[in-house]
């Protein structure tokens, strides 16, 4: 009888490994192109940013608490993607003979700025063979000195409602497991169960707990991390954000359920769709207040012709 069972039982679980894993094929450049925001937008979702958004965002202000959801650019601490790197050196400048007796000092800073820390990727950060958002062409497009378009530039100041889709507490758990992949019913589950539908023009924030290992094990936040599959990317894509982001380092699932593909999410949301992506986000705050739903604020650097940049974005409720 216990033999039955056990033969039974493992094909089952091996289905549902498999189920989850869905490969991908990027469509051809004749399907996404031109962008639904019209032949040379730059912009992409950045361009659901009006002035109706920023009043909906400032209703959901009401006890005035700002939130960081930002983590600290500590080079000694943080962790990085391989190849990447950040150094920040001190030095003492001016000493002047005065009677104030006036000193100053400054910082050289050594490395990244676009995909470093708390970051927000932009549309000429991952493409399709050598096409990106809206057609743009890398061999056209890309120098030494930055991208002439697509650079993270075009994206201005962000205000909106965010929302957090708290994954983790669904599942009844700080952190998903390594390599979780998100389906698109657990996104519903965690909206029905936090009373939330999505809007156009939202910053969808996903919490997975994953940033609890940052700054503390280093090296399982960079290995694996748990995060939204194909399905679940094309399923939000569908709800019209203006961002997706996470408390992981690519908000996708890694590695890929489908050994094959890697990083597809990437190409769904920033190269076919035009939805910018927010990683490594610090959530600790928001979910441990149950904080759902906020006014959300953001701002890149305006660094020309940067594929990205770090960002330092807060959520005001």
């Amino acid at each position: 009888m216990m033999r039955s069972i056990i033969t039974t039982f493992v094909p089952l679980l091996l289905v549902a490994r498999v189920a989850t894993g869905q490969s991908w094929i990027p469509p051809a450049e004749s399907q996404r192109c031109p962008s639904k925001w019209g032949a040379g937008d730059e912009r992409g979702s950045g361009n659901l940013m009006k002035p109706e958004e920023v009043l909906k965002a400032a209703k959901l202000i009401r006890t005035g608490e700002v939130l960081e959801l930002g983590q600290v650019l500590d080079p000694a601490t943080m962790p990085f993607f391989p190849g990447r790197q950040l150094s920040i050196l001190t030095k003492r400048t001016n000493v002047l003979p005065q009677s104030n007796r006036r000193i100053s000092n400054e910082e050289m800073v050594i490395g990244e700025l676009g995909q470093v820390g708390t970051q927000f990727d932009g549309f000429s950060h991952q493409g399709i063979d050598n096409g990106f958002y809206n057609c743009f062409q890398q061999d056209q497009i890309a120098t030494r000195n930055g991208f002439t378009k697509l650079g993270i530039e075009n994206v201005g100041a962000l205000m909106t409602r965010g929302v957090m889709i708290d994954v983790a507490a669904l599942k009844g758990v700080e952190m998903l497991p390594d390599s979780y992949e998100i389906t698109v019913l657990d996104l519903q589950d965690a909206l029905r169960r936090q009373n939330l539908t999505l809007q156009a023009g939202d910053a969808v924030i996903i919490n997975t707990g994953w940033g609890k290992l940052w700054g503390k094990d280093n090296v399982r936040y960079m290995k694996t991390d748990p995060g939204i599959g194909v399905a679940a990317a094309e399923w939000l894509a569908k709800q019209n954000p203006m961002l997706i982001g996470s408390d992981n380092w690519s908000v996708e699932v890694n590695p890929n359920p489908d050994p094959k593909i890697g990083s597809p999410v990437h190409q769904i949301l920033l190269a076919v769709n035009g939805i910018h992506m927010l990683e490594s986000l610090k959530l600790d705050e928001l979910a441990a207040k149950r904080v759902n739903e906020f006014a959300f604020i953001l701002e890149p650097l305006k660094l020309k012709g940067a594929t990205g940049s770090t960002v330092a974005p807060i959520a005001v409720h």
